[in-house]
């Protein structure tokens, strides 16, 4: 597994499935050789799949298919909810099962939100996986909005350990070099100005 690209993949269909059943979704596709599945921005709490019966078939599981195949496994549970004090309800019982990983939706949530929830996953050990749902309402229209190279930089400021940025193919296509310059954003200390990524000048991130 080191040494090269991780592989995982979003369970579909996003809606419909009940829990016990996305959780067998979730093992056949660890089972199968991913490395982690993850939610999808909308898979929340719905009356046929509750967050708690998912969370805890999904560790379920994660802890069959780690047995069963010598590997790590991991999925990336959205606790994204309709108030921080349930948001923080959910991220709280992912931590007792044992899950690794957790994940909201950082716009329809709220920067304050999120920035929260970061510093809660930094002083209890688990990554923060950032979903960008909503995007597009703002970053779509080149006429007015905000450019997501800003929502990036929000985020950034904000926390998390890793963003759905896009891809330069299949579903989610986008722009090669603007997606470039977006993980640059996130990841690089000193981002050097590279105008064909939209970067029109050097930026010194620090310890940011």
């Amino acid at each position: 597994k080191y040494g090269r690209p991780m592989l995982g993949c979003t369970i579909k269909p996003k809606l419909g499935l009940s829990a016990k059943n996305y959780g067998r979704a979730c093992y056949e596709g660890l089972r199968g050789g991913l490395d982690f599945t993850k939610d999808d921005e909308n898979v929340n709490s719905q009356p046929f799949m509750r967050w708690r019966d998912r969370f805890l078939f999904v560790k379920e599981a994660i802890d069959k298919a780690e047995a069963e195949t010598g590997e790590r496994k991991g999925h990336y549970l959205n606790v994204t909810a309709p108030t921080p004090e349930e948001m923080y309800k959910r991220a709280e019982f992912a931590k007792e099962i044992g899950a690794p990983i957790i994940m909201h939706d950082y716009i329809t949530g709220g920067f304050t939100a999120n920035t929260g929830l970061a510093q809660w996953c930094r002083d209890n050990g688990l990554l923060l996986h950032i979903h960008r749902a909503m995007h597009a309402v703002l970053d779509r229209s080149p006429k007015h909005g905000i450019h997501f190279r800003v929502l990036t930089k929000i985020l950034r400021l904000s926390g998390g350990d890793h963003l759905h940025t896009g891809t330069v193919v299949g579903k989610l296509e986008g722009d090669r070099d603007a997606t470039l310059g977006w993980i640059d954003l996130l990841r690089d200390s000193y981002v050097k100005e590279d105008r064909s990524r939209g970067i029109f000048f050097d930026q010194d991130w620090g310890a940011m």
